[in-house]
């Protein structure tokens, strides 16, 4: 007769297999412990209950490995983006000679020099991070803005946005460059009108490039690429105005639109570009493409550049005649960086609309009227507001001239992204800033469209675009 149960018999089997089981999880857990560290990894749980390895929380080493490259492309990206010139000295400085105007005679340069009251009449703006000792003084109005050297003691202090001075032993300004920050950053003005925290990605359209640039003692360069003189270089360059730069100048060297105004178009943001296909408002490329453009370009810093589209010389004479479908500087101080510089931009979001800076009930039926009987949503998809994939459109498909598409190697326009749109409003919209206003723009494609919207309807679609 057997001396166990049936029952006792399944008992010591569940048993058996439970003991075997843990002693099997166990091997499993300490030999993962020795492949991954120290102890067994976690995810952090975020708000919304999901999983997330970015933070302080665990994973494995593939998720530890990506999260600090993520740290540091993100590190290394807003050092390029906001100090980084690219060896464009040599061209700021010993070609333009630019330094010597802002320093001023006085400072050993040239002519009347560039005090903070005149930097800040042209858009310069001042980082805020300056010595305590300065800021009170600052504070209490011991500081004269209206002296060059005072200009030259915020460069050595790297706190003029997006320019960085060179200096001698004897605190000589010898040479200057000038960062990606210089047009697409500005201050919150939380100390002072263009004195404040930096806004990274925000586009700068107090900035007046032309104006700042045609104070160089030396615009030969220009001069030669161009094949005008002196003087007419001089003109152009005060025709752009705040906000405003001509990238194509230096390819096709058309300086004015065929009504005689300025072909200068404004400064983009740089920010919520994240999932958007292409940079520009006539397209060109990407973040990446456009990044090593200006850079090698438009800076004048030392890299390399290659963009074949450049050496057609019917659409791109001056391009094509100087070369700048195939840069390639002997010293590349450019490229290695556009990885980080990159990944820095994607990262910046769109910047959250102020409270109180739009009227919800009107922005709730404005946004009904957008998906809706407007129609925007067509193209402006939710959530890039641009569309997924080739966001690019002819000219006569949004009702617009052709002079800037045709600057263009595709001749279109590119869907504008709108998140953000509140925070770029000065100077007006499109490429050239011909809207003053959103209902400017809302009054145009209701008019091109024939979309019939009433007054109240029109004004409830522009509360809407500034909640975005």
């Amino acid at each position: 007769m057997n001396v166990h149960s049936k029952s006792g018999s399944r008992r010591w089997f569940t048993t058996a297999v439970l003991l075997r089981t843990a002693l099997i999880g166990g091997v499993i857990s300490a030999f993962g412990m020795i492949l991954v560290g120290s102890r067994p990894a976690s995810a952090t749980q975020s708000a919304d209950g999901s999983s997330s390895w970015f933070g302080n929380g665990g994973g494995d080493n593939s998720d530890r490995e990506i999260r600090e490259h993520a740290r540091k492309m993100m590190n290394e990206g807003r050092k390029v983006f906001r100090h980084d010139t690219f060896g464009d000295e040599a061209f700021w400085g010993d070609t333009l000679r630019l330094h010597q105007a802002l320093a001023g005679k006085a400072n050993g340069g040239v002519g009347p020099g560039v005090s903070p009251a005149t930097a800040l009449a042209v858009g310069l703006k001042v980082d805020v991070a300056l010595p305590e000792k300065l800021v009170k003084q600052l504070e209490k109005g011991e500081v004269d803005l209206n002296d060059p050297a005072t200009t030259l003691a915020l460069l050595k202090l790297d706190s003029v946005v997006g320019v960085t001075g060179s200096f001698d032993s004897g605190n000589r300004l010898v040479s200057m460059g000038i960062q990606c920050a210089l047009c697409h950053s500005t201050v919150d003005d939380s100390f002072a009108p263009g004195i404040g925290r930096r806004l990274d990605g925000w586009p700068n359209r107090d900035l007046n490039v032309g104006a700042i640039v045609g104070l160089a003692p030396d615009l030969t360069y220009f001069s030669n690429l161009l094949g005008v003189d002196d003087a007419t270089v001089r003109t152009v360059l005060n025709s752009w105005g705040p906000g405003k730069f001509d990238a194509a100048l230096a390819l096709d060297g058309k300086a004015f639109r065929p009504d005689g105004s300025s072909a200068a178009t404004l400064i983009p943001p740089a920010f919520g570009l994240a999932g958007v296909n292409l940079h520009t408002s006539t397209g060109w490329g990407g973040v990446s493409h456009w990044n090593a453009f200006v850079a090698n370009l438009e800076m004048h810093g030392k890299g390399t550049f290659y963009d074949p589209r450049l050496d057609d010389s019917a659409k791109f004479p001056v391009a094509a005649a100087n070369g700048f479908g195939n840069v390639r500087s002997e010293e590349d101080l450019i490229t290695s960086k556009l990885a980080a510089l990159h990944f820095y931009q994607l990262a910046i979001p769109a910047p959250e609309p102020p409270r109180g800076s739009f009227d919800r009930e009107r922005a709730k039926r404005g946004q009904d009227l957008f998906n809706g009987k407007a129609d925007c949503a067509r193209c402006h998809v939710p959530p890039l507001f641009t569309e997924p994939g080739w966001n690019m459109h002819t000219p006569a498909e949004i009702g617009i001239d052709d002079f800037q598409a045709m600057r263009s190697p595709d001749e279109r326009y590119r869907t504008t992204p709108l998140k953000g749109l509140w925070a770029h409003q000065k100077g007006g919209f499109y490429h050239d800033g011909r809207f003053p206003a959103l209902i400017d723009v809302v009054d145009h494609y209701d008019g091109f469209l024939g979309l019939s919207l009433s007054p109240s309807e029109k004004a409830d679609l522009v509360e809407y675009l500034k909640s975005l």
